[in-house]
């Protein structure tokens, strides 16, 4: 996390790095209008990046950390959105006012490098409440890495989920396969894993 502009804006090294690609890989899965939650959205550079890159759609970010939703609203400011794109809720994926604080449906959920930098209770919640706010043929998007069947795709992710523990016991890279059947119990349906650069994926379900 770096922060140096002289107002509240933060960067985040790894938003420069992948929101090419997440970008593209979104595009293939989001809706082509309507409001879409971002949880855990961090310094918000995502946030607006993908707002200017689907102008159609209404991009709401939201985080627990207040200096991180003082730093969204700073690059909504920037980047001039403030006519589009709504300020960032104060939102905790275990939070069950989801929609409360949206105020209108979501038509899609996207969580970026949220379930490896969180405790396993964040992934139910973040499965269970998507479930409950999304509409008929809404879908929710998770970006990060994942292991297979309990074994690692590759030495980098095995280190990383080494160096997470390290910091946290309640991180970790989380299985794939755990995760599926986490949200099918919760309702959702699988819809796409689309492998992504840096050993990540972008795993879609439907509701």
């Amino acid at each position: 996390m770096i922060s140096g502009f002289g107002d509240q804006r933060l960067i985040f090294p790894a938003t420069q790095r992948n929101r090419v690609p997440i970008g593209n890989a979104l595009a293939e899965q989001l809706p082509s209008k309507g409001l879409i939650l971002e949880l855990a959205s961090g310094s918000g550079e995502h946030g607006v990046t993908f707002q200017k890159r689907f102008p159609d759609l209404i991009w709401q970010c939201s985080d627990p950390d207040p200096e991180h939703c003082r730093s969204i609203n700073a690059w909504i400011r920037h980047e001039q959105l403030t006519l589009k794109m709504p300020a960032a809720l104060q939102l905790d994926v275990r939070d069950t006012s989801w929609l409360q604080q949206l105020g209108e449906p979501a038509q899609a959920v996207v969580a970026i490098n949220l379930l490896h930098i969180s405790a396993w209770n964040c992934t139910t919640a973040l499965f269970k409440q998507s479930a409950a706010v999304l509409p008929s043929g809404g879908t929710l998007c998770v970006y990060g890495p994942f292991s297979v069947d309990g074994h690692h795709v590759s030495e980098s992710n095995r280190s990383f989920d080494a160096s997470l523990r390290e910091r946290n016991p309640s991180w970790g890279v989380r299985d794939q396969t755990t995760v599926l059947e986490q949200a099918m119990e919760a309702g959702l349906a699988l819809q796409q894993i689309t492998l992504m650069p840096a050993n990540n994926r972008l795993i879609t379900w439907v509701r």
